[in-house]
């Protein structure tokens, strides 16, 4: 895969656990054995083809979001540097970003911290909003499309994105004026893919019509499961991937956010109905289920949520996202946890009937999915 200037470096491999038992922090050893549901697959990371597309990503990607918008401060440059080329290391050859992360600043991060294996990595970026600034509002018009994938080839440091979405659809944009631009962009070489994100299934349709849909990215998870109404049947008829984002629920199904969690003031969750303390409080009974779910398996809440939406489509790929390394590769550890289908319906059972309570957006920005 050709890449930026800066293309020096060779992929290194990941290290092979070759050991029999393992302790998880908060629970018990468990040994691992040919015969238990979670199976210790070895520390090398697979691969995924999205849908029909050709392009194949790691099992588990990385979001970049937060290391420079949305949950706080960001975080230190040389720190999320690391950061980045640690998941490389451990085998993520997958790594999201937007324009709106900043507005550029997320794509900057990423355009110096992929440089010396940019040719190994799939980049996968968006367009769509005013500016590049959500409060702003939506922009998909032609002429922004063709500005953001410049600016954005520039940031990244690269010649090529490999996947670019449409961050949310905009009303005021026939669709088919949007995946013509991105088709053309394709066609002049600076786009490899075309992406949809919290799109509903009338604007996919008429986007793939015009110029393949890759992948669509939305919002799927133990915590929110409405893509399984309509989203992912489509997907799957018209050969379309899935990159979930907040796979982790933005850190609630880890369990580590309690009902008097206290939010940095610039952290987006403030806004967030689900995020109210009142709705933090309601639905700690679905992290205790799935803590106890875990715990019986000897692996973390995190990696049984991220298991869970690999075992559902061989072409779902989600993109977790953190700023701290030890969850790092707690979150990627989720690919060597194989669940049986006596564990997904042992999942299913208990869970339930557990009815999730807050909308997972503000407002004026629930207006803004599912178009």
């Amino acid at each position: 895969m050709s890449g930026g200037a800066c293309r020096s470096g060779v992929r290194s491999e990941p290290r092979v656990a070759n050991h029999h038992t393992r302790r998880v922090p908060g629970t018990h050893t468990m040994a691992l054995s040919q015969e238990s549901a979670f199976q210790e697959k070895g520390s090398i990371m697979q691969t995924r083809t999205l849908g029909n597309s050709g392009l194949t990503v790691s099992a588990i990607g990385l979001g970049c979001m937060g290391l420079s918008f949305g949950y706080g401060p960001a975080t230190d440059k040389g720190q999320a540097i690391n950061l980045i080329r640690r998941a490389h290391e451990l085998g993520v050859t997958f790594f999201d970003t937007a324009e709106a992360y900043g507005p550029g600043d997320n794509e900057l991060l990423l355009g110096e911290a992929l440089a010396p294996f940019r040719d190994k990595v799939v980049i996968a970026t968006k367009f769509g909003f005013k500016h590049g600034k959500v409060p702003d509002g939506l922009d998909s018009r032609p002429e922004n499309i063709r500005a953001v994938a410049e600016a954005s080839l520039r940031r990244l440091n690269t010649d090529v994105i490999d996947l670019f979405y449409q961050h949310r659809v905009d009303p005021d944009v026939p669709m088919e004026e949007v995946a013509g631009t991105v088709r053309d962009l394709i066609q002049e070489g600076k786009v490899r893919h075309f992406g949809l994100s919290e799109a509903g299934v009338d604007s996919i349709r008429r986007a793939h019509a015009v110029q393949p849909v890759a992948a669509l990215q939305s919002e799927y998870s133990l915590w929110w499961r409405e893509p399984e109404q309509a989203i992912l049947p489509l997907l799957e008829e018209l050969g379309i991937g899935f990159v979930p984002f907040s796979p982790l629920g933005k850190g609630f199904l880890t369990g580590a956010i309690k009902a008097d969690t206290r939010f940095d003031d610039a952290d987006f969750r403030n806004q967030v109905p689900r995020f109210a303390e009142a709705a933090r409080q309601a639905n700690q009974h679905l992290v205790e289920v799935l803590s106890d779910l875990a715990a019986s398996k000897g692996v973390t809440s995190a990696q049984i949520a991220i298991a869970w939406l690999l075992a559902q489509k061989p072409w779902i790929a989600p993109i977790p996202g953190t700023t701290k390394l030890h969850r790092l590769e707690e979150n990627l550890g989720a690919a060597r946890v194989a669940l049986s289908a006596t564990d997904l319906g042992d999942i299913q059972r208990a869970l339930a009937g557990i009815k999730v309570e807050g909308d997972r957006y503000p407002s004026h920005l629930q207006k803004n999915v599912g178009r």
